[in-house]
């Protein structure tokens, strides 16, 4: 029979026993049922064969920070094809389908997080941020000096009762950081529920701490105590308005009782506890690959964000798989805005789409990817300076698995 692709129309509970089979059933119904409240059904598109669902991808509708202001973006989930049908080419279908109505949606940017990393870069996508997994022991939690961080208190609160309180703060300081996304109630809820990205075993329900200073919130913490061979915090996100509060709830989590360390798997790779801590060995730092990203309308990304510095640049951008955005792009603009659109003129430099999005949140730099032989520089200095202005004072951050 053929592989048919469409929109799925179907209930969560055949779409679900999809997934187990294609994700080998590793997680349990409450973390099912989670997903399925943030799940967009208008939005799940599957393939099928004589009425069997073989493979599927979801979209998100989100509203991701880039540098200099947000961008709707297409945060692509649940990807799987059942076992019996891989290596039929019904990934690349799924995919090649998915795109097309992102950008039919007005979406230019379509972003992952990848179980299998090898598999995305085919289809267009590049790495676009990182973050650091922690261990800290308890023997090794101190700090260096925070002026104002005994004027912070922290108090245990309820993370259900605390949730949209502590969610408009984040909201506010993601507007900041590029890779991060706004959370709607839904995602809200989200945060705070045993999720198919969360490890759940031997842990605690969720514990949130909030930093006040003079009664106003500067800060909160989600976390969860585990028992397992050896106790530990396990850390799922720290926010805060500054400096003081930041070092303050870190001081909390890093010093609990009757538990020897305290883990955290994602941390931003610019946080300031790496440089705060005394012994700079402490954390064992491990870098793990974060958010994917894919632009889907060229012109619209990189008219959609600011530059550091002021560029006029002609970027050949090569795409195989979309191509709709394969050609030269007149790139011009600054710290107050941009424009881009095709040309015909010859181009400064050239890049595969997968590179154009690893480097569009401002990490990893242009010139790096050049020293590797991934970006072709035809106009001596282009490449220096396309790359100075692509760069970002926050490195980017994604603070939400999905």
């Amino acid at each position: 029979m053929a592989i048919e692709i469409g929109k799925f129309t179907g209930e969560w509970a055949e779409l679900l026993e999809l997934l187990d089979m294609a994700f080998s059933a590793p997680w349990t119904d409450e973390q099912y049922e989670s997903e399925r409240g943030i799940w967009e059904q208008e939005r799940s598109i599957v393939a099928s064969e004589d009425g069997q669902l073989v493979g599927h991808t979801g979209t998100f509708s989100q509203l991701m920070t880039v540098p200099g202001g947000q961008l709707p973006s297409a945060g692509v989930t649940m990807v799987g094809v059942r076992p019996t049908h891989r290596r039929r080419g019904i990934l690349r279908d799924l995919m090649r389908a998915q795109l097309t109505d992102v950008h039919e949606a007005g979406e230019p940017l379509a972003t992952l997080t990848a179980s299998e990393p090898v598999i995305y870069p085919r289809f267009g996508y590049g790495l676009a941020s990182d973050h650091q997994e922690i261990v800290v022991p308890k023997a090794s939690r101190g700090l260096r000096p925070v002026a104002g961080i005994d004027d912070v208190r922290i108090r245990y609160v309820d993370a259900h009762e605390s949730l949209a309180r502590c969610a408009e703060l984040r909201n506010k300081l993601a507007l900041e950081r590029p890779g991060m996304f706004q959370h709607n109630e839904k995602w809200q809820q989200y945060t705070i529920s045993p999720t198919v990205v969360s490890d759940i075993a031997n842990a605690s329900r969720i514990r949130c701490v909030v930093a006040e200073r003079d009664g106003e919130l500067v800060g909160y913490a989600h976390y969860r105590t585990k028992r397992a061979q050896k106790g530990y915090v396990d850390v799922l996100r720290v926010h805060a308005v500054d400096l003081a509060a930041h070092a303050a709830l870190w001081r909390y989590l890093l010093e609990p009782d009757l538990l020897s360390e305290t883990h955290c798997e994602l941390l931003a790779s610019d946080d300031p506890l790496l440089d705060l801590l005394l012994d700079p060995r402490a954390p064992g730092a491990i870098t793990r690959d974060g958010l994917w990203l894919r632009p889907v309308d060229v012109g619209r990304a990189l008219a959609g964000r600011t530059y550091a510095r002021d560029l006029d640049v002609v970027i050949e951008v090569v795409d195989e798989f979309l191509p709709w955005n394969a050609g030269r792009w007149y790139l011009s603009g600054g710290t107050d805005g941009a424009s881009c659109e095709q040309v015909q003129r010859d181009a400064d430099l050239t890049l595969d789409v997968r590179d154009l999005g690893a480097v569009y949140l401002g990490r990893p730099s242009l010139e790096r990817l050049g020293r590797a032989g991934l970006v072709a520089e035809h106009t001596p200095g282009a490449l220096a300076a396309t790359s100075q202005a692509f760069s970002t004072t926050w490195l980017p951050f994604l603070d939400t698995g999905f």
